[in-house]
């Protein structure tokens, strides 16, 4: 019944969209910048690196040869669909894939042109921010499920198992944002299972394919061909500002994702698309910064406990640390804005990814330089010390 009265009251409001709270924290960080301080930017979630060189240099030649216009790359379709059996082993074709604006345009194309409004869609609390603004936005009912340590931070298949009634979707993250935790083939296989027996359509971000530290990441088509795909080329590839990503639908959809993708966004960035097309294959150089992620990742986990900072979400991939600081503060958001004002390290609120619990958490992203991180670290060691210290923590 307490269900059923969510999905009565979302349904008959406008969408009521809460604000991203690490946009705040970056404008105050860029604000220092202007006044001489020097900032060190792990509030978003995005490489510090640019697109391969490779990939720049063939946009260079495009731009001087090619006016561009309203495409959709079939050459760039075809090495995706290599990639997916590469890497993952699926068979994907070409007409499954629809080349969008980035993975947020993506995941409103995905639920979109799958669910309805009054929809309940599941998803792990904490989790990113987008996922509950857009499914709200589109008038769907986000049902957030509090995941904490004993399941690593994730929805597992009993969860989902337990809903009553089921969901008509979920979204799945791994590696996840805010935690960098990766669900294991054998639980995203027994989570396939309960969602074909409860007919729960599931959207998998797969964003962070690619950035992974204990083990590789497997791709919900190995387990559920039917699974709705998200990703992008902003993480791994280093082309945030590209705006480029891709979904995924099963063929008998293909045409109604078009026809989304059409209708709201017409195509995505010609120019991004000739250079995704060859950073794919600019292997050697995205292992580089990944090697750098992993040499900051090792560096923030040998500081953290000089910082009091142990309760911790083992990061796995991605590129962040969850952290738990509620011995020092109930208050993340002004936490975040004092560490940021006395060291010039800026981070993001937990708020932004859990509207709970996420008072007492701060995501850190380590997608900088690694001497970015040892700076950081220089910095933010002594301070957590005085915090400690005024907290009789």
């Amino acid at each position: 019944m307490a269900l059923e009265r969510v999905i009565r009251y979302a349904a008959g409001m406008s969408a009521q969209i809460d604000p991203f709270h690490a946009i705040s924290i970056s404008g105050l960080a860029h604000r220092l910048k202007a006044e001489g301080r020097q900032v060190i930017h792990m509030e978003f979630g995005q490489p510090s690196t640019g697109a391969p060189k490779a990939a720049v240099a063939a946009a260079h030649a495009v731009l001087d040869t090619d006016a561009m216009g309203y495409w959709e790359s079939a050459p760039l379709k075809a090495r995706i669909c290599r990639h997916y059996a590469e890497t993952y082993g699926v068979t994907v074709e070409p007409a499954q894939i629809t080349l969008t604006c980035g993975a947020s345009p993506g995941l409103v194309l995905a639920l979109s042109a799958t669910f309805s409004p009054s929809d309940v869609i599941a998803m792990a609390r904490p989790g990113y921010v987008a996922y509950r603004n857009t499914v709200k936005a589109l008038h769907m009912v986000p049902l957030e499920i509090a995941c904490g340590a004993e399941t690593r931070f994730q929805l597992t298949a009993g969860m989902l198992a337990a809903l009553d009634p089921a969901p008509a979707g979920v979204i799945l993250a791994s590696p996840a944002n805010p935690t960098g935790t990766i669900i294991p083939g054998p639980e995203l296989e027994a989570i396939a299972r309960v969602c074909a027996e409860r007919g729960i359509r599931i959207v998998s971000d797969e964003i962070y394919h690619g950035l992974g530290y204990t083990e590789p990441a497997h791709s919900m088509l190995e387990y559920a061909p039917d699974a709705i795909v998200v990703n992008s080329f902003s993480k791994y590839f280093s082309m945030a500002g590209w705006r480029l990503g891709w979904l995924i639908v099963p063929r008998a959809e293909a045409s109604r994702a078009v026809a989304y993708m059409g209708a709201l966004f017409l195509t995505a960035p010609s120019l991004a698309q000739h250079a995704a097309l060859v950073a794919m294959d600019c292997r050697d150089e995205l292992e580089g910064h990944l090697a750098t992620y992993r040499r900051n990742r090792e560096l923030l986990l040998e500081a953290l406990p000089a910082m009091g900072l142990e309760k911790i979400a083992p990061p796995d991939g991605a590129f962040y640390i969850w952290a738990d600081v509620g011995a020092l503060t109930d208050d993340s958001l002004g936490f975040c804005k004092q560490l940021l004002q006395d060291t010039g390290v800026a981070t993001a609120p937990g708020i932004d990814f859990d509207p709970v619990d996420g008072h007492r958490f701060i995501r850190m992203s380590f997608a900088v330089s690694t001497p970015e991180i040892e700076d950081a670290i220089r910095r933010m060691i002594p301070w957590f010390a005085t915090a400690r210290a005024a907290a009789g923590a």
